[in-house]
């Protein structure tokens, strides 16, 4: 019986180092096959017909670029919120958002009987100031003659200069109601107020109707002047330090992105909010007629170039995320090597991991072609 077990022992362990030489048997020819399939040999004829091209990889001059989005934005001044001076009924205007108004042009016209009563006191004042003056040179002359007393004259003066006041100070409130008293007189008073446009631009807003009564308050329409919009960019704290005023900037929106417009920085803000994001303002180079404010907008902002190793752009394949070139073993066969790639312009791209590529020859036309020659001799 223990003779029995004594062979079944050593038979399980034979076959357990068989298994263990067959596993690594497996292993190894995995591991061989996985290094060959990295090189890829071509037929003399396949060379031709690839169309290989060959380069080194070499010194360039490389650009960063910062990536950023943003939006247009308008600055105070250029934004209007229209009101009335003096409340009143919307008698008529034909305002909609989007239409366009010139300076001084009418938006809107107002009724009220106030507007009445002030054209009223300043005619009023107007009359008793030119009789205060009519008054006063005859006191003038009575005081000559010793026929008026000093204190006569002077209070038919204080007269004068009072009159003076309140008819300047009802004319300074006719033309804040766009109502010019120079061109009042008793047969032309109006129940009306015209509101005018202070700018050029479009309306962004309407908030009346017809038939309302409006406080001074009240805000009427908004207009915005678009000849001075500005593109507003948001950018990480990391990032500040690398911009300054007067740096170019390449923006495009989203629906559009093969109209680019040139834009220039002219405010760096150092207030970061509270994910540590501050705003970069851009000012448009030449037209942008197109663009409105709020809309929003990606922006590229180029670095100072630095000198990199770099290799055209078809030099680099990509097979299962990761980036490859070919290098030339032999001159029909290439190796496929894992390259880490950094910032591209004007058709190169740069190469972080250069070292292993220094001195050989790189297939920088039909690296495509040799790649789904490999894939295809895996399969």
């Amino acid at each position: 019986m223990k003779k029995i077990k004594k062979i079944t022992i050593l038979i399980f362990l034979a076959i357990s180092i068989i298994n263990w030489n067959c596993t690594k048997k497996t292993a190894t020819e995995e591991v061989e096959k996985e290094a060959i399939e990295t090189q890829v040999g071509l037929s003399v004829a396949q060379l031709k017909n690839a169309e290989i091209k060959l380069g080194k990889i070499s010194d360039r001059e490389i650009s960063s670029v910062i990536k950023l989005n943003g939006k247009i934005d308008v600055p105070p001044q250029n934004m209007v919120s229209v009101s009335a001076p003096m409340g009143g009924y919307l008698k008529s205007t034909k305002l909609l958002p989007g239409m366009h108004v010139r300076k001084g042009e009418v938006l809107a016209t107002l009724e009220d009987p106030q507007y009445i009563q002030l054209q009223q006191d300043y005619l009023l004042a107007k009359s008793k100031l030119h009789f205060a003056e009519l008054e006063y040179s005859r006191q003038l002359e009575l005081n000559k003659s010793q026929a008026s007393s000093d204190k006569i004259t002077q209070l038919a003066q204080a007269e004068v200069a009072n009159q003076k006041i309140m008819q300047n100070a009802l004319a300074e409130k006719l033309k804040i109601i766009n109502i010019n008293p120079n061109r009042l007189s008793a047969e032309n008073i109006s129940k009306r107020m015209f509101i005018l446009s202070s700018i050029s631009g479009y309306v962004s807003k309407v908030n009346v109707n017809i038939g309302k009564y409006v406080n001074p308050s009240d805000v009427l329409f908004e207009l915005i002047d678009p000849t001075d919009i500005h593109l507003n960019l948001k950018v990480y704290e990391k990032d500040i330090e690398k911009l300054a005023i007067g740096q170019k900037v390449l923006a495009f929106s989203n629906s559009n992105p093969d109209v680019k417009y040139n834009c220039e920085i002219i405010l760096i803000s150092h207030d970061l909010d509270a994910e540590g994001i501050a705003e970069v303002h851009c000012h448009f180079e030449g037209g942008h007629k197109t663009l409105a404010p709020g809309q929003y907008m990606n922006a590229e902002i180029e670095m100072k170039a630095n000198k990199s190793q770099a290799i055209n752009e078809e030099a680099i394949v990509n097979f299962e995320g990761k980036n490859y070139v070919f290098t030339q073993a032999k001159n029909n066969t290439f190796d496929m090597v894992a390259v880490n790639v950094g910032n591209k312009e004007n058709g190169f791209i740069e190469i972080l991991n250069s070292n292993q590529l220094l001195d050989k020859n790189i297939a920088i036309k039909g690296a495509y072609t040799l790649l789904m020659k490999l894939k295809n001799k895996s399969e």
